[in-house]
């Protein structure tokens, strides 16, 4: 099983979107035995007292226009530990690419990519959920079909 795990930087907004849209998918193509999926911050700024924010609600909002959910979410923190629990970490632009180098120290086994070629929108600044949205499935679904050989 290769065990996928997404990264922004709050958990909040990308991060979590790309968590329920690659479950979808792999659900969809009955791959659900192949891999596991989950997601992270690279900052403790949605994360108070040990426990995270839930998923932005314009976020959700727009997994619902697409009939999904990540009700229950909550932000959780990248650590050191779980370079070795994962096969493949998936950062939504240059700076999560940074930050997860940052926490690991180093990617000895080329495990950390950035999910698209381009950055993913950070609806955080900019809002556009609909095109961060299809950002984020035109990457996971690069994913399928490149590990799902």
């Amino acid at each position: 099983m290769i065990k996928v795990l997404f990264i922004c930087h709050g958990n909040i907004c990308r991060s979590p979107m790309a968590e329920v849209i690659f479950r979808d998918l792999i659900q969809k193509n009955g791959l659900q035995d192949r891999f596991s999926v989950s997601s992270c911050a690279t900052s403790t700024e949605e994360i108070w007292n040990g426990i995270g924010n839930p998923i932005y609600p314009e976020a959700e909002a727009e997994l619902r226009k697409h009939g999904l959910s990540a009700k229950g979410h909550r932000a959780v923190l990248l650590t050191k530990k779980d370079y070795e629990k994962y096969d493949l970490f998936f950062g939504m632009d240059e700076r999560n690419m940074r930050g997860m180098l940052r926490i690991f120290g180093s990617d000895s086994e080329n495990k950390v990519r950035k999910l698209r070629r381009e950055d993913v929108s950070d609806p955080w600044y900019y809002g556009h959920f609909d095109v961060v949205y299809d950002e984020i499935k035109e990457g996971c679904e690069a994913i399928i079909k490149e590990y799902a050989k």
